[in-house]
């Protein structure tokens, strides 16, 4: 009888932990879907006004759902400028710095993640430290740099091309990328590299047949932010772009906002045509995305 009345507080204690634990899961869960819904908010306003009458965007009180969809919205900011001709280049400024930044990105990342030479620790630091410069930092001697390649080179790669939109992505690109592959690669056991190079393996063979095929969940949220980052560029376009038959969508988006500014319903569902690949890709991607931060964060 002893036993079991010692128990009883056991079993009590044990039974207000897990309410509580439960309690702040539940509150936790509260907040999150809380915040979600207050940023997902303008998102659903934009989708809502660009499916309304320009009335019926300005209505008050406002209504949050059409009562009759204008898909022709879409139709009729997709014919007010080329916009065909600004995706196209948009896709091959964005999926060509992408591939680039995998590339070399992957390859500098394995470099200052496995092998050991000369000046590697200081110069991951200096890599390091060039997240902390502003972009506003660089971005006029960038522009010179870009002005006298031509002449150096004899190659027109210079201001008025899309080359200098993409060639970064080939050298590098960004710090942070090549941190969060470095991170990555650390974590891969040792053994399975020094198996490889038992098998004859030499540093490239192990980059191509280990190290690559094991780091699919880094390489896919690598790829999906360095997609974001370039289809949703500005400033870049703005400064290297002259011709308008070379301009990008977010360029294509000012102009419309410029014409068509007043027409609001068009402007927002013009706006929704140009979110709509990078919702696309992460749904598709989302799944390698949260595994690639969450391996890459508790690396190394």
């Amino acid at each position: 009888m002893a036993v079991k009345l010692d128990s009883i507080p056991m079993r009590r204690r044990g039974g207000g932990m897990r309410f509580r634990k439960g309690l702040m899961q539940t509150a936790a869960y509260a907040s999150l879907i809380g915040l979600g819904i207050i940023f997902l908010v303008p998102f659903l306003w934009a989708l809502s006004s660009s499916l309304k009458k320009l009335d019926g965007v300005y209505a008050y009180p406002p209504t949050f759902l059409p009562a009759q969809p204008q898909w022709q919205n879409y139709t009729i900011a997709m014919s007010e400028l080329p916009f065909g001709r600004f995706l196209v280049n948009s896709l091959i400024i964005t999926l060509s710095a992408t591939v680039g930044q995998l590339v070399s990105g992957a390859m500098v990342a394995y470099s200052f993640a496995r092998l050991r030479w000369p000046g590697r620790d200081f110069l991951f630091l200096v890599m390091l430290s060039t997240m902390m410069l502003p972009a506003q930092v660089t971005m006029i001697p960038t522009f010179v740099m870009w002005t006298h390649i031509p002449r150096l080179t004899g190659l027109q790669i210079g201001v008025g091309t899309m080359w200098p939109l993409i060639i970064p992505g080939f050298f590098g690109g960004s710090a942070v990328y090549v941190f969060l592959m470095r991170q990555f690669l650390k974590g891969i056991p040792l053994e399975l590299e020094e198996a490889a190079r038992l098998d004859g393996c030499s540093a490239m063979g192990v980059f191509l047949q280990v190290m690559l095929p094991l780091s699919k969940p880094v390489l896919a949220t690598v790829a999906l932010l360095s997609f974001i980052a370039h289809w949703h560029d500005f400033m870049g376009p703005l400064i290297y772009l002259e011709s308008v038959e070379d301009y990008t969508l977010q360029l294509g988006l000012r102009m419309f906002q410029t014409f068509e500014g007043s027409f609001m319903h068009y402007l927002m569902a013009a706006s929704m045509i140009v979110l709509a690949p990078v919702l696309v890709l992460f749904f598709l991607a989302q799944k390698y995305f949260v595994r690639g931060i969450a391996l890459s964060g508790i690396k190394g």
